[in-house]
């Protein structure tokens, strides 16, 4: 159930004519009265007899009563009320039961006390009421209607319980602002999927993901194609930004501007300079840049992404409140910045988990930033790494730094969770959805080639790296031996035994440091752990050197070996 207080009014006959009306594209069906002030209210939907302009008079009498200072400037109060597309439909007096929990916990009307704003709800549609209320009184008592959004967003919560309808996450005021609806008609009109408003903000985070100054951020929005407008004091200093995306324009054939913070409470001008801790904002970009290492390969940028979730793991789950948020937030920059650079084959995913995270990057735990700065700097080397190909090494890197996000996701759902944030820990679980997706395209190609090699390895070489496994961590070596993705673990575990590694210690180390339970194979997960922990290529492209001479593959034919000491 989704209440919605929208502007307030002035016209109580103009928003009756609405309520009444056919509606924009004919949805209004059988308008009518549920609920009034009074049970008595004149219905024009369903008594022929009644006008609109009966009930307008009677909705604003109490203000003929009032002078000019006791009236409201804006004195028409509109609330509407849906329900979701998967809810059973409501009867009209639950809905007139619904309509008055409403007015009673926004301060409208208490029907305990007796005394109130005159109010109506009206129903023109199966799943939604509007509630239409006067601002005054006759003795010119105003209602208090100070956090009103919030008491009837924890009045739904209980209606849904009480209803037996779809319950929606609490929310805790750090979301973006919702589009309205006539920006969701204007786009509709347009032909775009999202609104101007929803694709600033997107075009905005992505400007900002891994930025060191101000004039970078300004010169990606540029690049990006926004209309961007600031606004200086008389000092000369920068007080704020607002961006407009071209051709969307007003009535007047102006473009229309959002602030940042409008787009989302941290995308202000002050709190994007709270990601720059650390960094001297008085130089330059030029001298920013020479201070710069030389831009990585797309491959480079995204094994030190992974190294920078790995090592993020471990704060989110044991560091500090301020400090593992600033690391949740500085995740939703890395998300940013690997969908705007990903292949093909894995940006829509990946561009779905970026928007469902942003709404996990926010909670009222103010993030400390400065300590998250290995995790800015791998979403800057993404940014200046440039696209990756998605095949070769580019594309088994790709698949490296999913994985490693994918946990860091997870665990930032559960620190949301702890912490009894509902709406930040579903949208962190969504996003690691839509990362398990990306992942599984990104990793198809390379876990192949490993599990070719896999199957090439000799009975002597195999047999070693079962004991491995056996040695390292028996109490998931049944499980591991028995997966598809042995063959490529097996390659792995070798690849680190020629580099000079003890592939056992490397294997219990992976497995000690993070969990596993979230994986769908434990074997694919502890392979690119393995070959970042070691330095491994995470493509291999050359098999011939791993060909074994028999010709045989071990891993195919025969079942797993069982230790000899269990």
């Amino acid at each position: 159930m989704v209440p919605k207080i929208h502007k307030r009014g002035t016209r109580t006959i103009g928003l009756l004519y609405y309520l009444y009306g056919p509606g924009k594209a004919e949805e209004h069906i059988d308008p009518h009265l549920v609920a009034s002030w009074d049970q008595a209210a004149p219905d024009p939907g369903r008594d022929p007899d009644a006008t609109y302009k009966q009930l307008q008079r009677l909705l604003d009498q109490p203000l003929a009563l009032l002078d000019d200072k006791q009236r409201a400037k804006k004195h028409v109060w509109h609330l509407s009320v849906r329900n979701g597309p998967a809810d059973r439909i409501l009867s009209d007096d639950e809905w007139g039961d619904i309509a008055r929990r409403m007015v009673a916990a926004a301060g409208i009307d208490d029907p305990d006390q007796g005394a109130g704003c005159r109010w109506v709800a009206v129903r023109h549609a199966d799943d939604h009421i509007h509630i239409l209320a006067t601002l005054a009184r006759e003795d010119g008592y105003r209602p208090d209607l100070d956090h009103d959004a919030a008491r009837v967003q924890a009045a739904a919560r209980l209606l849904e319980q009480e209803l037996g309808l779809h319950r929606l996450k609490p929310g805790d005021g750090t979301a973006a602002q919702r589009p309205t609806s006539a920006e969701r008609h204007k786009a509709a009109r347009q032909g775009r999927e999202r609104t101007a408003r929803e694709e600033l903000r997107e075009t905005v985070r992505r400007a900002v993901a891994g930025a060191l100054s101000e004039a970078e951020f300004f010169a990606r929005l540029a690049a990006a194609g926004l209309l961007v407008q600031t606004r200086v004091a008389p000092s000369g200093d920068l007080l704020g930004y607002k961006v407009a995306l071209p051709g969307d324009l007003n009535k007047d054939g102006e473009p229309v501007y959002y602030p940042g913070t409008r787009l989302a409470p941290d995308l202000s001008l002050p709190r994007i300079r709270e990601r720059w801790s650390g960094t001297d904002h008085r130089q330059d970009e030029a001298e920013l840049q020479s201070m710069s290492p030389i831009d990585p390969a797309p491959s480079v940028a995204r094994r030190r992404t992974a190294t920078a979730a790995w090592e993020a793991i471990v704060v989110v789950e044991d560091g500090e409140d301020a400090v593992a948020a600033a690391h949740i937030a500085a995740t939703g920059e890395i998300l940013d910045a690997l969908a705007q650079t990903s292949a093909a084959r894995t940006r829509q995913e990946l561009r779905d988990a970026a928007w469902a995270f942003e709404r996990a990057s926010r909670s009222h735990v103010r993030a400390v930033r400065g300590h998250d700065q290995a995790l800015r700097q791998a979403a800057r080397d993404l940014i200046h790494g440039g696209p990756a190909l998605g095949r070769g090494e580019d594309g088994a890197t790709t698949a490296m730094a999913i994985d490693m996000l994918f946990f860091l996701v997870v665990v930032a759902a559960h620190w949301h969770a702890r912490k009894g944030h509902a709406q930040q820990a579903h949208a962190a679980e969504q996003a690691a959805q839509h990362l398990r997706a990306a992942y599984q395209d990104a990793a198809e190609h390379p876990l192949a080639a490993l599990r070719r090699r896999g199957r090439r390895l000799s009975h002597p070489q195999l047999r070693r790296q079962e004991t491995c496994v056996w040695e390292a961590v028996p109490e998931l070596a049944d499980q591991i031996l028995a997966e598809h993705g042995w063959a490529a673990l097996a390659a792995t575990l070798a690849d680190a035994e020629a580099a000079g590694h003890d592939p056992a210690a490397l294997l219990s180390g992976a497995v000690r440091r993070r969990e596993l339970d979230t994986a769908d194979s434990i074997s694919d997960v502890l392979v690119w752990r393995l070959r970042r922990a070691a330095g491994l290529p995470a493509d291999p492209t050359d098999d011939r050197a791993h060909h074994s001479r028999s010709g045989t593959d071990p891993v195919a034919q025969r079942k797993p070996r069982r230790s000899p000491t269990r």
